[in-house]
């Protein structure tokens, strides 16, 4: 009864807590929380069929979920077994009967979206009532586990795929995923995945999402913040045991927003929660590369907004800082940046919100009990008392001191009052001065932050309570103390060693500082060797004093080095650790094996072994050899020092004693593991005759049939001396032995070929003497016939230069420690006496004979070690020696290929240039001129040089005369290699030569004063593109005079010369291949006459063309429609269009051409491309391509749709009307404006018309018609000739009479004006009309005869036939006619 009122009352208080945090934390309901047990499930011992319940209480926001396990499986809740319960905060698991079956452990998990926790408690069910007293287990405490002791299924768990180091950036992702397979697979079996980082349990929230099922789990972390970086460790839970993998995870700083800024500070914290203010602190970031940290601002934001607040006006140093003035109830988020003077960082991950609220909030409900089963729960303050100040504090203690502030605590009076009661705090420094504390808010909480402190002074604090009624009386004075004094950051670590680790990782250990200083962490800077630039390893601090680096690249050199930090900042650098070359750590060797008797005189035995398979990454120094008596089991060592070699020899044996023996090796790491013992070995004297067994097989050039085996003499040569040797070979798995030569060989290596591919062989060799083949040696591991992958072979040529015979190998493989064997013969070369030159670089070889001879000749190899047998080898027989020293000695000892013999130019002002031009030079050239077998010199004022880049030769004379009549001559020396080459100067062609310097010479003075050009004539291109001809004329006068010509034809411009500022321009309009031709430009007056001409054709002309093609295609505008007669047009506007330009037209892929179809042209303002009598199949798109050498500018327009009906409809309305045009009535010729003539003479009007129909004739005088009689006469000879005659005109006959040629397609009106006059009369000057001629417009719709098959072009109309006698022309009297009798 009384743990069920202590529940009960418990869940009293947990409701009176919720309603009262309702009404007095206004701001509650947006706080943000994880999931958090308040109350822990209990384990429970009971009876079997009596009841059991598991009761927790959780808190969090949003509302957790809680889901019950037993035994890590779900419960079935709906099995009507169990009874779950969840009210508010509290939730509990019922068991009404139970069962021994309910032995197990129940698991509690409360969750929601920030986060889940779990709580676990045992059930122990007992079958009988009498196992209460004699239970060995009822001494233990009810939180001990009192479990039976269970036997678990073994679980192995191995890893398919194993996560591997991730180095990545503040702001990107990553992803850590395992593979694995569990056996046995039992689906109500499986392990739990525990994700750790930095062994720091991690669970799904929003900075990290876990994801765990059918063999695999994966760890996301969205959004990587440096706070991510760790030790990232995933352990797979089985009952049975664990199995786990581990790798680091980097998290360098992302970009700045300032460069040089520094990186983010991380790992903010909140401490000492109150109601008004927060102790915020954090960790510095690295600064390898940045400027040192000014300080730091503190940021909040309050939950449910997205307002960041500066808490701080300056920057703060230390990197811990009390944020006051929050308002309670409220929560708020956190973050830091860091600043330097180039600025300020990125924040760093804000913090967990927290809440303003009062810790000890929990310690005021009261809990009174009235009776029965009634309490009532309520706060201390709210409990009715008299009026009367509080009692006074006690306890005064002090849970945190810094250098500004404590954190006070005490205990509160005992209080029955309604009233509010707050505290006040006074703080005394030496002097004995009580000081109130300004706290700016009321204190409510027994426990506070004191703000605003000196460093390093000693204070004394009491408290006074104080409600409505008055003050308490003060507590009792807390204890001296001391605030923190700054000691600065800490001293820098000791001594720093690094280790290797891996290929990629090296372990970096070093000594902490002396001076910690309340040390945080460290941070390890790494550089590669002779480059000074650091770079962090880690970018969150590290506590250990050892750290492995990773990422690093596998045979660089690194040097290392440790700063320590603590909340004030960085320590100086460490000294920098030794060099250390990335690459594996050393281990032991494996063992040797396969060891043998080569001989054996009764009292010794020659021993021989193979090498380790595994070295241990270093080379094998040692070897040591024990014996023991066949049947013992003492081992005894029989050599000291031990032995380098793998052949040693046994001595102090004992005659017909059996013996077995086995052998370390040794490296720097130390004595790897004993081999296999041999076999047993009698020690009985070798008297056979044949040699004994060869040993140390080894096997070069392995190729996919083939392979090469070497091996070494016997040491029992038998009877006499060795003569030759057998090779043998057997596939593995079988005894069937092959020898491979039948005659034997002398030498100690031999090429086994007709191998099968991928087939792997053993291989033994058979010495061989006068008295028979001798014993087998010990067969070799197998060997497969399979080239090495990307293998080449050794290459043999003569250098160019050098004449070297060099031969050249490029392994395909390489390590570190790879070395190049070259031998001859397959002995090792030794000997670098005769020029013999070795040089290797990267994974290439080269074996230079620098002075070789006939004796050369022989197989070369090269083998190249730590790699899976990669060699080769190369034969040099004696005629291919001889002529690759033939070639060398040609090269060694060249004849300097010349360009051009020597020639001579004069050059300005008379001077002789000879010169040469060599196919190649050195800067080390050196070279003599001589003329007549005389040396000249090069000095002033001669000149002689060189250009190495161009190999020409230079020499020139200053003044050419007649005493330099003959020949000249250069000799040129370079390394080696010599030239020479001759000019003879003699008769006519001296003569010519010194007549040409002379004129050179007086032109040059005519051009120092006379008129002459200062540039000569050059083409421009405007960016208009109009296309000038510049040149520029010095020393003139007024009587100078310039003239321009083209084609020897002078040139008038539109705009004279400007002789005052010398530039002369001549622009060429409509640039084309018409304007091209070579044009002229004269100078001249009294003191002479100068020219200068350019050549408009070929190159001048195209780069002009392309500079035009350029300017105008950029300044194209968008193709556009212009409808003809004909076709429809399309037209692209730009600066200027020639036909020359490369201008080409496109309908969709096709290129188009010039033809009947289609006209291309343009006018000098646009380009221009007619469709002519488009049809349907010419829809589609056009492009247009302007093209110069650099660029290429297109212009796109699509003739479809609405776009190309309206233009058609527009081309088949201009076709019409010209259709018309062309043939409507007209007046070809014959009538005159104006005709005079006198009275009674006969007047005749005629003319050709025309048209198609034939047209109608008709006439009018003065606007009526004319009707024919005797007088007017009316004729259409041939439907051409027209004519009006008046017989016996009169006065009345002036006028203004008009003719009227019209047929369906229209026509026109012609007006001739009659003037009559009298005999004797002066004749009348008449004028004509202001509109002789009036177009009549034809009748619509203009029909156009269609063929009925396709139609050719339209010829052009014939010409109309000339009438019998021709027509005066308009303007002229008409002669008069004569009158008809």
């Amino acid at each position: 009864m009384e743990e069920r009122y202590e529940h009960k009352t418990r869940m009293h208080i947990e409701e009176m807590l919720k309603a009262k945090m309702l009404d007095k934390y206004v701001r509650e309901e947006p706080m943000i929380r994880g999931p958090k047990f308040l109350a822990r499930l209990r384990s429970h011992t009971v009876y079997e069929n009596t009841p059991v319940k598991l009761i927790c209480t959780v808190d969090g926001f949003p509302q957790p979920i809680v889901k019950w396990y037993k035994d890590d499986v779900i419960l079935n809740v709906s099995s009507g077994k169990y009874m779950v319960e969840s009210k508010g905060g509290i939730h509990s698991l019922e068991i009404p009967r139970c069962t021994t079956d309910d032995t197990a452990q129940y698991i509690a998990v409360a969750g929601n979206s920030h986060g889940q926790v779990s709580c676990q408690a045992s059930i122990v069910v007992k079958r009988f009532k009498q196992e209460d007293e004699s239970c060995p287990y009822a001494w233990l405490p009810y939180t001990a586990a009192m479990l039976p002791k269970i036997h678990y299924t073994k679980i192995n768990i191995t890893f398919l795929e194993k996560f591997g180091p991730v180095f990545a950036s503040e702001g990107g992702s990553a992803s850590l995923t395992a593979t694995m397979t569990l056996e046995p697979n039992l689906a109500n079996l499986q392990p739990e995945a525990q994700w750790y980082r930095d062994d720091e349990r991690l669970f799904d929230s929003k900075w990290v999402k876990i994801d765990t099922g059918r063999g695999v789990t994966t760890l996301t972390i969205p959004t990587l913040f440096k706070d991510d970086e760790g030790l990232y460790t995933l352990r797979m839970v089985t009952k049975g045991g664990t199995a786990e993998h581990s790798a680091f995870v980097s998290v360098a700083d992302g970009p700045p927003p300032v460069p040089k800024a520094p990186g983010a500070p991380m790992d903010i914290k909140i401490h000492d929660a109150n109601r008004d203010y927060v102790i915020v602190s954090w960790k510095p970031p690295n600064t390898t590369t940045e400027g040192p940290i000014l300080g730091y601002f503190v940021d909040k934001c309050e939950v449910g907004t997205e307002n960041w607040a500066q808490c701080n006006d300056h920057p703060i140093k230390i990197c811990k800082y009390p944020v006051s003035g929050l308002f309670e109830g409220h929560s708020y988020y956190f973050r830091v940046r860091a600043v330097n003077s180039h600025g300020i960082s990125k924040p760093c991950r804000m913090s967990d919100p927290i809440a303003a609220l009062d810790p000890t909030e929990f310690e005021k409900l009261h809990a009174k009990k009235l009776g029965g089963k009634l309490d009532v729960v309520s706060y201390h303050d709210e409990v009715e008392a008299e009026g009367k100040p509080p009692g006074a504090p006690s306890g005064i203690s002090v849970s945190e001191i810094d250098r500004t502030y404590v954190v006070l605590s005490w205990k509160a009076p005992a209080y029955s009052s309604k009233a509010p009661m707050w505290y006040f705090i006074e703080k005394c420094l030496e002097s004995g001065a009580w000081q109130r504390v300004n706290t700016q808010v009321p204190i409510r909480s027994p426990r506070y932050a004191v703000f605003d402190l000196a460093e390093g002074k000693q204070y004394q604090f009491r408290v006074l309570s104080a409600n409505i009624y008055g003050n308490s009386e003060p507590s009792e004075p807390s204890a001296t103390i001391e605030t923190l004094q700054l000691k600065g950051v800490p001293s820098a670590p000791g001594q720093v060693i690094a280790t290797r680790e891996s290929d990629t990782s090296v372990l970096i250990q070093w000594a902490p500082p002396k001076e910690p200083n309340n040390l945080i962490g460290y941070y390890i800077d790494q550089c590669v060797k002779g480059s000074m630039d650091w770079e962090s390893a880690n970018h969150k601090p590290r506590k250990n004093t050892k750290f492995v680096v990773s990422g690093l690249t596998k045979g660089e050199t690194y040097v290392f080095r440790v700063q320590a930090i603590n909340e004030i900042g960085l320590s100086d650098e460490s000294q920098e650790s030794s060099p250390l070359t990335v690459k594996a750590a050393l281990t032991h060797p494996s063992a040797p094996y396969d060891i043998g008797v080569l001989s054996c005189d009764g009292h010794s035995m020659v021993l021989n072994w193979k090498k380790p398979l595994h070295s241990g990454g270093s080379k094998i120094k040692e070897y040591y050899v024990d014996k023991r008596r066949s049947g013992t089991t003492m081992w005894r060592e029989i050599h000291i020092p031990p032995v380098t070699e793998r052949l040693y020899k046994v001595e102090g044996l004992t005659e017909g004693a059996v013996y077995q023996f086995h052998v370390y090796a040794a490296n720097l790491a130390g004595l790897g593991p004993a081999s296999k013992h041999s076999a047993d070995f009698t020690c009985e004297a070798w008297t056979m005759p044949e040699p004994g067994p060869a040993y140390d097989l080894t096997f070069t050039e392995v190729r996919d049939d083939s392979v090469v085996v070497e091996w070494q003499k016997p040491v029992y040569p038998g009877s006499g001396p060795i003569t030759g040797y057998h090779v043998e070979y057997a596939k593995k798995g079988t005894s069937e032995w092959t020898t491979a030569n039948q005659t034997a060989v002398s030498h100690r290596f031999h090429k086994v070929t007709n191998l099968e591919v991928g087939t792997s062989y053993l291989f033994r060799v058979r010495a061989v003497n006068a008295a028979g083949v001798g014993m087998a040696s010990m067969a070799s591991d197998p060997v497969t016939a399979k080239a090495v992958a990307g293998s080449q072979e050794v290459s043999c040529v003569v250098d160019e230069k050098s004449g070297d015979i060099v031969m050249s190998f490029e392994s395909c493989q390489i390590s570190e420690g790879s070395q190049f064997i070259w031998k001859k013969d397959y002995k090792e070369i030794t000997d670098f006496s005769k020029g013999v030159v070795i040089k290797t670089e990267g994974s290439t070889s080269k074996m230079i004979f620098t002075n070789a001879d006939k004796e050369d000749f022989g197989t070369y190899s090269v083998s190249v070690t730590n790699t899976e047998g990669v060699s080769s080898s190369h034969t040099i027989t004696a005629e291919e020696l001889a002529k690759m020293l033939a070639l060398s000695y040609e090269i060694r000892h060249p004849i300097i290929p010349l360009k051009s013999e020597l020639a001579y130019k004069i050059l300005e002002r008379g001077r002789m240039r000879f010169w040469l031009q060599a196919e190649e030079i050195s800067s080390k050239v050196t070279y003599k001129f001589f003329a007549n077998n005389k040396e000249l010199s090069g000095a002033d004022p001669n000149k002689m040089g060189h250009d190495v880049s161009t190999g020409i030769i230079e020499f020139i004379m200053d003044h050419f005369t007649e005493e330099n009549e003959g020949t000249f001559t250069c000799q040129i020396t370079d390394g080696g290699g010599k030239a020479q080459s001759s000019l003879v100067l003699i008769g006519d062609a001296f003569k010519a030569a010194l007549a040409e310097a002379d004129f050179q010479r007086r032109e040059y003075i005519r051009v120092k004063e006379g008129p002459h050009f200062s540039e000569f004539l050059t083409l421009q291109v405007g960016d208009d593109c109009s296309v000038t001809l510049v040149c520029k004329v010095a020393n003139l006068k007024k009587e100078s005079v310039f003239h321009w010509f083209k084609e020897d034809t002078e040139i008038i411009p539109d705009v004279k010369p400007d002789l005052g500022s010398g530039v002369c321009k001549l622009p060429i309009k409509l640039f084309s291949l018409k304007t091209a031709g070579l044009y002229k430009a004269t100078i001249s007056d009294d003191r002479g006459k100068d020219m200068s001409q350019i050549d408009i054709s070929g190159k001048v002309f195209e780069d002009a063309i392309n500079k035009i093609s350029q300017l105008a295609g950029a300044s194209a505008a968008e193709l556009v429609i212009s409808c003809t007669a004909t076709g429809i047009q399309l037209q692209c506007h730009m600066k200027y269009y020639t036909s020359e330009m490369n201008i080409t037209w496109y309908h969709g892929e096709t290129k188009l051409s010039h033809g009947e179809k289609t006209v291309i042209g343009g006018t000098p303002a646009m380009a221009t491309m007619e469709v002519i009598e488009p049809s349907d199949k010419d829809k589609g798109k056009y492009s247009i391509f302007i093209t110069d050498p650099e660029n290429s500018h297109k212009r796109t327009l699509d003739l479809s749709g609405d776009v190309y009906e309206k233009a058609f409809t527009e081309f088949q309305k201009l076709k019409a009307e010209a259709y018309a045009e062309k043939n409507r009535g007209k007046v070809v010729g014959g009538l005159p404006d104006v005709v005079t003539i006198m009275e009674k003479k006969t007047l005749s009007l005629t003319c050709t018309v025309r048209g198609d129909p034939k047209p109608q004739v008709s006439w009018l005088k003065n606007g009526a018609d004319v009707e024919p009689d005797d007088q007017y006469v009316v004729s259409l000879d041939q439907g051409k000739f027209a004519s009006l005659t008046i017989k016996g005109v009169s006065m009345e006959d002036s006028g203004r009479y008009t003719m009227i040629v019209q047929n369906k397609y229209g026509g026109e009106s012609v007006d001739i004006v009659v003037s009559v006059y009298r005999h004797g009369e002066k004749i009348p000057e008449a004028k004509p009309t202001l509109t002789p001629k009036t177009i009549i417009p034809p009748k619509l719709p203009i029909e156009i005869p269609q063929p009925k098959t396709q139609p050719a072009p339209a010829p052009a109309p014939a010409p109309s036939p000339a009438p019998p006698k021709a027509a005066p022309g308009r303007g002229m009297k008409s002669p008069t006619p004569t009158r008809r009798k």
